[in-house]
């Protein structure tokens, strides 16, 4: 048994028969007696200008995976939910000069993350403010700083900051497996916990896709070896039931 490597864009999918179907945007049918779906996850952006020039150069999504290169520097975090207190709270292992910046006056994060944010010394909290632009300068260009405009007053300030982490969430690339699916809040593939099982016996689901809450690459790597195994067994326990029968 071979494997080879197709370069497609499914645009449908049909999971109510085996073996499953799925439509590419040139017309041509790919069926699978298994299926694991990969398709990830994307961080939401806030598409203000500079964010896009500035991104790697001071503006991140994700604190865990950037969080190092701005020990002992000014960072900002902008959100309000569970996703930017805990990126909040991990830049302190980094940073003793973290702003979380939110456009309302209240969080709309969990009460425990919450009370772990105000209880924390390195930690203030810019309420009631959005963020206009990612202000870039220097030689090479990075980030120096943020142009915020009050909700309530509509009066411009900036703030000074080495780095910016855009908290607001992620969008996982699920759209065309609504109604086909079990989905759940955020548009994650609902699966067995502990496992990439579907509600599909031989359909499975592996990283960012189905994980809201680890959304690292080795928590990803991890849950596709689990889809993997899981699908190999399947195959053969299918097989089994064919060849008893007879």
């Amino acid at each position: 048994v071979g494997t080879r490597t197709i370069f497609d864009t499914i645009v449908d999918v049909d999971f109510s028969k085996r073996p499953f179907r799925m439509t590419g945007d040139g017309g041509d049918i790919y069926e699978g007696d298994t299926l694991v779906i990969a398709t990830g996850a994307q961080a939401k952006w806030l598409g203000l200008p500079g964010e896009e020039e500035l991104s790697g150069k001071g503006v991140s999504a994700c604190a865990t995976c950037d969080g190092f290169f701005y020990r002992g520097k000014k960072v900002a975090v902008i959100g309000g939910g569970n996703t930017a207190v805990e990126e909040a709270l991990y830049m302190t292992n980094h940073s003793d000069d973290v702003t979380l910046i939110h456009r309302r006056d209240s969080l709309r994060a969990e009460k425990i993350l919450q009370d772990r944010l105000f209880a924390n010394p390195k930690i203030s909290v810019l309420w009631n403010h959005n963020v206009e632009r990612f202000v870039g300068g220097g030689d090479p260009l990075g980030l120096v700083g943020l142009d915020l405009v009050d909700t309530q007053t509509g009066d411009k300030s900036h703030l000074s900051v080495d780095g910016a982490f855009v908290a607001i969430g992620h969008a996982p690339a699920t759209e065309i497996f609504k109604g086909h699916l079990d989905l759940i809040d955020g548009g994650y593939i609902e699966v067995e916990p502990g496992t990439p099982k579907t509600q599909i016996p031989g359909l499975f689901a592996c990283g960012d896709v189905m994980d809201h809450i680890y959304r690292q690459a080795v928590t990803a790597a991890g849950t596709g070896c689990m889809a993997a195994l899981d699908a190999e067994r399947f195959l053969a326990e299918q097989e089994f039931e064919l060849i008893a029968a007879e």
